[in-house]
């Protein structure tokens, strides 16, 4: 039975472009309850070890210093099926592939600056809101 959090973080390049409201709105209007959420910036050691699992792929360097680059916002958003909505509304990774409507579609640049990230599983949501968030932040 799919869970009903996911973790998501709005990325560097929409929060320097101020697209935070809207993304936030987006996420509200689709029926997803904010649970936890803070505005952080991640060093690179610490979006290296949060993209660990990417560790040994060519883009690895290069997406650690993305995520290190500037602020984001991280939450933890609760819904019924929760992983596979929030992954509907954010779009596909490439804008360019990326359905009308959907986050992506409307706030990303390109496939490496994608406004946003969403948890791909219901054991990755709980691993990844357990990063930024402590059992006591969430409600």
């Amino acid at each position: 039975m799919a869970g009903s959090v996911t973790f998501t973080m709005i990325k560097p390049d929409a929060v320097s472009n101020n697209h935070i409201g809207a993304i936030l709105q987006k996420i509200n209007e689709a029926g997803f309850t904010i649970r936890a959420m803070k505005y952080t910036h991640l060093t690179p050691e610490s979006a290296g070890k949060f993209y660990a699992i990417h560790k040994e792929r060519g883009f690895f360097n290069d997406l650690v210093s993305f995520m290190s680059s500037g602020p984001i916002v991280a939450a933890i958003l609760e819904k019924d099926n929760a992983v596979a909505d929030f992954r509907d509304l954010i779009g596909a990774t490439d804008p360019t592939k990326a359905a009308p409507g959907t986050i992506r579609a409307m706030f990303a640049k390109s496939i490496d600056a994608n406004a946003m990230h969403g948890s791909d599983s219901d054991e990755n949501a709980i691993i990844e809101g357990n990063f930024f968030f402590s059992e006591l932040e969430r409600f």
